[in-house]
């Protein structure tokens, strides 16, 4: 999956490429608006926690550290049991997946209050009033996708994210 960033000018015209959009074939669920408390978004798709945030990576990181941290620590509990207990891999097991649910509990909350950096690049724009789009499209149709913005809004800067890496791409959006 491609993650498509672009700053459109006003509610229309996000309103318009938004049909045109699902009429391409995207579901509406891969379309996110953003803007400014200033400019309520009416009958849009709006944003959610998912693109605001750093919630999915503070899952994902949550699920790898305290897996890990888990099986290292069912790992010491059977070499070296508590007096009179015998573990075996069940306890390699529990750990693991208690360490793992810890971690993605607390990653999750520490992650769900810090702010998507990727979008820092658009705030100022996003505070004078202009909407941020973000498109969450498969790889196979990325190039449909950005011509059709671009048939509808020359002047957009189309940055792109691939969802499986971090590396950001774009028309000059670094």
């Amino acid at each position: 999956m491609k993650r498509l960033f672009f700053l459109l000018p006003d509610e229309p015209s996000c309103r318009v490429l938004t049909r045109d959009l699902e009429v391409q074939g995207v579901p509406q669920s891969h379309i996110h608006v953003l803007g400014s408390l200033a400019h309520p978004l009416k009958e849009l798709p709006e944003a959610t926690v998912w693109e605001t945030t750093e919630l999915a990576h503070g899952i994902r990181l949550g699920l790898g550290l305290g897996g890990v941290s888990g099986l290292l620590g069912g790992l010491l509990a059977v070499s070296f049991p508590p007096a009179g207990l015998v573990l075996g891999g069940g306890a390699l097991l529990v750990t693991t997946a208690a360490g793992a649910g810890l971690g993605v509990l607390v990653s999750a909350l520490l992650g769900s209050q810090e702010h998507n950096r990727q979008l820092d690049t658009f705030e100022r724009a996003i505070d004078e009033g202009q909407l941020l789009m973000i498109l969450d499209i498969p790889k196979r149709d990325e190039e449909a996708i950005r011509q059709l913005i671009r048939g509808r809004h020359p002047e957009a800067r189309i940055g792109s994210v691939d969802r499986t890496a971090s590396s950001a791409q774009g028309d000059g959006l670094k």
